[in-house]
């Protein structure tokens, strides 16, 4: 009996440790194993296999090499998640690189999802790396892999949100002629440093790329549907306060139809590439109810793709190389997270006060990394930039984004964020913003049990994005 004890106490004292880690520090404990499988199809370059064994092991990282093809991804991920349970002792992070012909594996869901059952990671951070090219490759993939070791090693102290962005702009920069960026999507709930090296600084180092200038002329577009959106009013309220101490020049549009949702965009962006002066940053935040793919619903009820707007927006000449950022608070599917943890309460959770709940699509950070440059994440219209992009959704793909009479979680927690350090990195900024509203319990209006909420975070960033000094 004293042994059972003292082996759910260790259990509970971990995860009490990694409760005081994300809730009081802000930053995943990754002390614990690190365990990474590479899955690649075949036919792939050995080279890159290899170059990937190499930065894996340099990030004490224990790596397992399968070669099948892409249908039999699932089945191995199953098998990793078995071996991930049955392993006794804590584990820090996984990772999880998937190496394939371009265009062959589009869809990483079913995958995120089957590492999110395992129940030895619940709470922790599940790193997920797609990379793909083809023939006509703009650059070869182990110019990534090689350049995600160097930078990992040579700044073991800062955050993996931030040497991606600086990894993405070296990348990038080097693809002459191409527009292509790799994209991450976040959502993490707090800073994950793989250098395992405390204190991590609270400044970036110089050697990072700098912030992007935003000096220039600021521009915002609401677009907002209020009617039978109960609480939308107050959404709007904060985000129009919020750039106003931005120095944001905001336009708002109520209840926009579907075609006006297109039609305002486009004005937004020729009003831009006409501005007599510097353009330097634009926000665009789309307010709806969502249709049951992700799609927004105007207020006549027809619906309009988000990911056309967005890269409508990438289309303008003023924005080339400037950050345009997308907040998106609508449903994006029918799904309501039930989370995962223990419902019932004993006596040692009580006292050592662990979280009861996570949600269930939590702590996942996809690389999504193309040399071809054939988007794993949506239609790219011609003459469009797929870099400098910043994309928030209110809920994880195929979930519901929660608001009631007061607002929405989402928009309220982002604006009392930022408001409280404008002068941070705003990837950083999200991720805390996440942290807050997954720690919350939400009662939809159709549903008498209490949910979970998480948010998504999706960038193409190339540089520091800080609206102040």
């Amino acid at each position: 009996m004293a042994f059972l004890v003292s082996g759910t106490l260790q259990v509970a004292a971990q995860l009490a440790d990694a409760r005081d880690s994300l809730g009081r520090k802000g930053k995943y404990n990754v002390q614990g194993s690190r365990a990474a499988l590479t899955l690649s199809s075949p036919g792939v370059s050995a080279t890159t296999v290899a170059a990937l064994d190499g930065v894996f092991q340099a990030l004490r990282f224990e790596n397992c090499k399968r070669e099948v093809p892409v249908q039999g991804f699932l089945e191995e991920l199953r098998w990793f998640r078995e071996q991930l349970d049955a392993y006794r002792g804590p584990v820090g992070c996984v990772l999880v690189s998937l190496v394939v012909p371009s265009g062959q594996l589009r869809q990483l869901q079913p995958l995120v999802q089957e590492l999110n059952h395992c129940e030895t990671l619940r709470g922790c951070p599940k790193i997920f790396l797609l990379l793909s090219n083809g023939p006509k490759a703009a650059w070869e993939p182990e110019d990534f892999i090689t350049g995600l070791g160097e930078i990992c090693c040579q700044y073991p102290h800062w955050s993996l949100l931030q040497l991606l962005t600086e990894l993405f702009c070296r990348v990038t920069e080097e693809s002459a002629g191409d527009i292509y960026c790799p994209v991450l999507r976040s959502s993490l709930r707090g800073t994950l440093c793989l250098g395992g090296v405390e204190p991590w600084r609270l400044e970036p180092d110089p050697g990072l790329s700098a912030q992007y200038d935003l000096s220039g002329t600021r521009a915002a577009l609401f677009l907002t549907v209020i009617q039978d959106r109960p609480g939308a009013q107050h959404d709007v309220a904060a985000l129009e306060d919020l750039c106003q101490a931005l120095d944001f020049k905001a336009t708002l549009r109520t209840d926009p139809t579907a075609q006006a949702f297109w039609e305002e965009l486009v004005q937004f962006r020729e009003r831009l590439d006409t501005h007599p002066d510097p353009v330097s940053c634009a926000l665009v935040a789309l307010m709806a109810h969502g249709g049951p793919q992700g799609q927004l619903l105007g207020a006549d009820g027809r619906e309009v793709q988000a990911e056309a707007l967005v890269q409508e927006l990438s289309r303008c000449q003023a924005l080339q190389g400037r950050p345009k950022i997308f907040l998106l608070q609508a449903c994006r599917g029918g799904n309501r997270d039930p989370s995962v943890g223990p419902r019932a309460l004993p006596w040692y959770w009580r006292w050592l006060q662990a979280p009861l709940a996570i949600p269930t699509q939590a702590d996942v950070l996809q690389i999504h990394v193309d040399a071809s440059g054939s988007p794993s994440w949506g239609l790219i219209p011609e003459n469009s930039d797929q870099a400098d992009i910043l994309t928030v959704y209110g809920a994880v793909e195929g979930c519901v984004a929660y608001r009631d009479e007061k607002g929405s979680d989402f928009i309220q927690m982002l604006v009392e964020v930022i408001r409280a350090n404008p002068g941070g990195d705003l990837l950083e900024l999200l991720t805390e913003v996440n942290r807050r509203v997954c720690e919350l319990d939400v009662l939809g209006p159709d549903c008498d049990e209490m949910r979970k909420a998480c948010l998504e975070i999706r960038s193409s960033l190339r540089r520091r994005l800080c609206f102040q000094d």
